[in-house]
């Protein structure tokens, strides 16, 4: 366990691991609203793409059942192809481990369905291995409302860090004099922000008129 020391996390150090966002997997969700969940492994997608955070995706089982990568999801990495398995622990599939271990980075980013599964099983076996685990909670979804929460308890009190794509974003900004990423940080809150997006657009008309 890595007790409560918390770090910033640097957009240089950071790994995403994006897990099981295939149309079966979202059937499944209960206790969130599946628009939600994918619009924030949306919004963290691209923020990795901003950011020029390395993302290894994979899928379950992909043709006989999980089917394809959500459209939304993959579309923000051209070219990418997720790796396909059949371990329910994405972590114990080699060509995974490889590709994360690759990276050479030691803060891993989870989004995962379900999080009682998806999230929660390569999150405690990655920090087994050593890694610095961070799990994208409104990226998640799970089984069931209790399903979801007893898994995100059961990550914290193993040492993961909860956090959501939102607080990535802006934690990797850090500064609104960065103008290298401002633009599309801003862009991308617009995009996806809710009213926090809402407010920036609505700020951007008034500064006009």
């Amino acid at each position: 366990m890595r007790g409560y020391q918390q770090v910033l996390l640097d957009p240089a150090e950071c790994v995403l691991l994006v897990v099981d966002h295939q149309p079966q997997m979202y059937f499944g969700i209960e206790g969130k609203k599946r628009a939600c969940v994918l619009n924030a492994v949306k919004g963290l997608t691209k923020t990795a793409a901003i950011f020029q955070v390395p993302v290894v995706m994979t899928t379950v089982t992909a043709v006989d059942f999980g089917g394809p990568m959500v459209k939304g999801v993959l579309d923000v990495f051209a070219g990418h192809h997720p790796i396909d398995r059949t371990t329910l622990n994405a972590w114990e599939d080699t060509r995974v481990k490889k590709a994360v271990n690759d990276t050479k980075r030691k803060k891993l980013l989870i989004a995962g369905l379900w999080t009682e599964v998806c999230a929660t099983l390569p999150a405690l076996s990655a920090m087994q291995d050593g890694f610095e685990v961070y799990v994208v909670v409104d990226a998640c979804g799970g089984s069931s409302y209790e399903a979801h929460d007893a898994a995100v308890l059961r990550m914290t009190q193993n040492g993961v860090t909860p956090v959501t794509w939102q607080s990535v974003l802006l934690e990797f900004q850090r500064d609104w004099a960065d103008k290298a990423t401002y633009a599309a940080v801003n862009a991308l809150i617009t995009e996806c922000g809710g009213a926090y997006g809402l407010g920036l657009e609505y700020a951007k008309v008034m500064k006009k008129s």
